[in-house]
């Protein structure tokens, strides 16, 4: 007989409406220890059947839907998951090739950069499949090498341990690669999360396009994808700014590497801005770290966001071009809009829309599950 989670009866939780979620205090009792990691199906409070998914007692949500039918999860079902993953993506030197549950694998990240994959097991279940995830990625892509960043945090909420290792035993070097005409130092085994930020590449691209003959700060430059774009595209000017040394030592590397003339500072963005008030600019960037981790932390986030493109604002010359985005999951679209429009009134300036911006495609939203559209922004312009 198939072991399973029964929901409680009253208000119905989110699973009811198509979230592939179920937290802890949504259901009658828990399992047993032994059962973290395995699969589980998940039935109403009147006994009907909802789904199979990933369990993991240990964690706040205990449920992870994999499929709304009887699925067995082994390696078969593993292989077709992610051949369909594959065939959602575009080719690309560079490219998100599994994102959680937006492709039905909740926990597992899988990016590919040339020939090497990065794989993170961000869930019990998905770190327990790991092997067999190995194997299926071996048949369809042949990699040279997969690199295992399984150091996120969020590992630690579902009792796993943090740890980077490779399939080949070896450490995988950090290497160029050429991403849209740039060449990127990229560290795949200690660089941040993946390696390099993905799925800002579309708007790296089309944020250069506005550059040619203005004078551009990029706010959190990071390994300086936006400066060294804007520069590239003939910006008069670029300076880059970001609170890690590190961060902005690998940008400037990468700006010689590919001869651009790029000025950078280290130093938090808020006190840059306090310190530089007198300053304009004609196209500014904020794309900053998630300032929401948690639903707890929304309102400070928000006032975050806002007191931080207020002072952007402040600085834009007329006809100016604001380029602003969050990361934070917890903070939806029309939320950040909202805070985009206070800051905008505070300012006493009007702004036109030119465009609200997402994830790109490699990166998709799963409908009915908001925390999967995290990447959200905006390209203002001063009327």
């Amino acid at each position: 007989m198939s072991v399973s989670l029964k929901l409680k009866p009253g208000p119905a939780p989110r699973v009811l409406r198509g979230h592939p979620w179920v937290f802890s205090g949504e259901v009658t009792r828990l399992l047993p220890a032994e059962h973290n990691g395995q699969t589980v199906e998940l039935r109403d409070s009147r006994g009907r059947f909802l789904g199979v998914g990933l369990y993991n007692g240990r964690s706040q949500i205990i449920w992870r839907r994999i499929s709304r039918d009887k699925a067995v999860f082994d390696e078969a079902f593993l292989a077709q998951a992610l051949e369909a993953a594959i065939a959602r993506r575009a080719p690309d030197t560079a490219r998100r090739l599994v994102w959680s549950e937006a492709d039905g694998l909740p926990g597992l990240v899988v990016d590919q950069f040339g020939e090497v994959l990065v794989v993170q097991a961000l869930t019990a279940g998905m770190d327990r499949a790991l092997p067999l995830i190995t194997e299926c990625l071996k048949r369809l892509l042949s990699p040279s090498e997969i690199v295992y960043r399984n150091d996120a945090p969020s590992r630690k909420l579902e009792g796993l341990e943090t740890t980077v290792t490779t399939l080949s035993g070896e450490r995988a070097g950090a290497t160029w690669m050429t991403l849209d005409g740039i060449e990127f130092f990229i560290d795949l085994q200690g660089g941040h999360k993946t390696g390099f930020y993905l799925d800002q590449r579309e708007q790296h691209r089309g944020v250069a396009a506005l550059a040619k003959g203005r004078r551009v700060l990029d706010g959190f430059c990071n390994q300086g994808g936006f400066a060294l774009h804007c520069a590239k595209a003939g910006a008069a000017s670029v300076l880059a700014v970001d609170i890690s040394e590190e961060c902005v030592q690998t940008a400037r590397l990468n700006a010689g590497k590919n001869r651009l003339s790029v000025d950078f500072s280290v130093m938090n963005m808020f006190d840059w801005f306090t310190a530089n008030r007198k300053e304009t600019f004609d196209l500014i960037v904020l794309d900053p770290p998630s300032f929401a981790r948690s639903k707890k932390s929304l309102d400070g986030a928000l006032r975050g966001y806002k007191e931080l493109n207020l002072r952007a604002m402040r600085l834009l010359a007329p006809g100016g071009i604001l380029a602003t985005y969050s990361c934070s999951q917890n903070v939806a679209p029309a939320q950040f809009m909202d805070v985009l429009a206070e800051a905008a009134g505070d300012a006493r300036r009007d702004f036109i829309v030119r465009e609200e911006t997402g994830q790109p495609a490699d990166h998709p939203v799963l409908l009915g599950m908001p925390e999967s559209h995290y990447l959200k922004g905006a390209i203002l312009q001063l009327r």
